[in-house]
């Protein structure tokens, strides 16, 4: 009997992101609270300016999304990690802020590649960070978190608490 794993099928076709390199920098993480605060204009920040929101869901994006976030489909990230990172510089960004439906997958690796990219060139004026907990964290904290969505959709959110 054979203890070797089993090979891959063409029907188990391999994640979107094992074509690119594993991220080596290490994940740093946003609060929710601290990004509200952000929005709210409490931090004397700007969005679009001072932050930018990145939202990385492709065809899973029914719900809405917080407000002012633009959206970035985490398959095509990192080829194009230069022209993002020449954007951010160009708008003055400090902070880019990445996010999927959890920040556990897309969100944090795409946080990590810009981290690295950033590494790379040698660039600490712009941190990255993933969203803790996600855009579904978000939609579920409470009404003045819904209050910064864009097309808010309750239904589903009460849906995917289920899941």
């Amino acid at each position: 009997m054979s203890t070797a794993p089993p090979k891959e099928t063409e029907t188990e076709a391999a994640p979107w992101y094992a074509a690119y390199p594993e991220p080596q920098s290490d994940l740093m993480n946003i609060s929710r609270a601290e990004v509200l605060e952000m929005l709210k204009g409490s931090t004397g920040e700007t969005a679009g300016k001072d932050f930018v929101l990145v939202d990385l869901r492709r065809d899973d994006c029914k719900g809405g999304t917080i407000r002012g976030s633009i959206n970035l489909p985490a398959q095509s990230m990192y080829q194009t990690l230069p022209t993002i990172y020449d954007m951010f510089k160009a708008a003055g960004v400090k902070k880019a802020i990445f996010y999927c439906g959890t920040s556990r997958g897309r969100g944090s690796r795409a946080a990590r590649w810009l981290s690295d990219y950033l590494v790379k060139i040698g660039d600490d004026s712009i941190q990255s960070f993933a969203l803790f907990e996600g855009i579904k964290g978000w939609a579920n904290a409470g009404p003045e978190y819904v209050e910064f969505m864009d097309e808010h959709d309750g239904s589903v959110w009460e849906r995917l608490k289920s899941q």
